[in-house]
């Protein structure tokens, strides 16, 4: 664990702790497989964007955010989605498979590698699983990796640096909860079945109350709170109507909110809401108590911000 996660060594003669004969057995019948940057690109922000090769020769994407003084990982969970939300560009290119737990914590060994290879100053010091993929549609490979993530032998990230973000899958939600790994937040974007539904047909396996009532219950430290995310689309989900809707809904969950600016991609058929629209609708959820936020947008120029990621090699290209 100390030698694979915690210094990324891929050669087992260099584990010098561990006996020669156990080296020997361990090359013969091991091989340690990191995903492999294939292509970069880099935004005018400094945000950087990978295509990473895995394995079978599949492509997922993983991205770095810059802040002042660290970098913030998007994590990919799945090559390609099965949710299918209609605003999202990797849900319109469906679910090519699952990734292995290894491929997931991988992706931050792929990404220190390269920072440190290219003398870049500032380490990675927060993840989200927002790339690619339902973390929870992958949740037994996803936990595997996340007890791998936080092991302080291994990659020693503390529960409050890393967050999974979903969009809530039965049977999955609490057990999420109660597993403690990380912190939570939910894809939400309408304030009432139907439009959710229409937006993300996923949503019609799991009812709206039903899973309001299972946030209501999530079990959360003391002062946590659940961030729910919801992308601003003109026309159709950023009136005061809908702000007045997502108050009501959220009435009784412990949480804050995210607004996000949608970010066209290969998506037709949504525009971002206007700055004056969004200002209006955070002004109304914040005059009822809620913490509200307008996430900043990084990497839209090389489609790497929310929403945009898509690993057709070909689109790439």
């Amino acid at each position: 664990m100390k030698w694979i996660w915690g210094q990324g060594i891929d050669d087992f003669e260099l584990m010098t702790n561990v006996s020669k004969k156990l080296r020997v057995k361990l090359k013969q019948d091991f091989q340690i497989i990191h995903p492999v940057v294939k292509h970069r690109k880099t935004s005018k922000d400094g945000t950087i964007k990978f295509l990473l090769s895995l394995a079978d020769e599949m492509v997922i994407e993983s991205v770095l955010i810059p802040s002042d003084n660290h970098y913030t990982q998007c994590i990919s969970t799945q090559v390609g989605c099965s949710m299918g939300c209609r605003f999202c560009s990797t849900g319109i290119m469906g679910l090519e498979r699952n990734l292995t737990s290894g491929e997931i914590a991988g992706q931050i060994l792929a990404a220190r590698s390269f920072l440190k290879q290219n003398n870049h100053p500032l380490p990675v010091n927060n993840l989200v699983l927002m790339g690619m993929g339902e973390p929870l549609a992958n949740w037994t490979q996803v936990k595997k990796g996340l007890e791998v993530i936080r092991n302080p032998d291994a990659l020693c990230f503390s529960r409050r640096k890393v967050t999974l973000s979903t969009v809530g899958v039965r049977g999955k939600l609490d057990d999420l909860g109660r597993s403690r790994l990380v912190l939570t937040a939910l894809s939400l974007h309408a304030p009432h079945q139907e439009l959710r539904k229409q937006l993300m047909p996923a949503a019609a396996k799991y009812n709206l109350g039903e899973l309001i009532a299972c946030l209501e219950r999530y079990i959360l430290a003391p002062r946590e709170r659940i961030t729910v995310e919801y992308v601003m689309l003109k026309g159709v989900n950023d009136s005061l109507s809908h702000a007045a809707d997502l108050v009501r809904l959220l009435s009784r969950v412990k949480c804050k909110i995210n607004l996000i600016n949608f970010n066209p991609g290969q998506v037709t058929g949504f525009k971002p809401s206007e700055h004056e629209v969004i200002e209006a609708f955070q002004g109304y959820l914040r005059s009822r108590g809620f913490t509200v936020m307008l996430r900043k947008s990084m990497g839209s120029d090389i489609f790497a911000a929310c929403g945009q990621l898509k690993t057709k090699i070909q689109d790439r290209q």
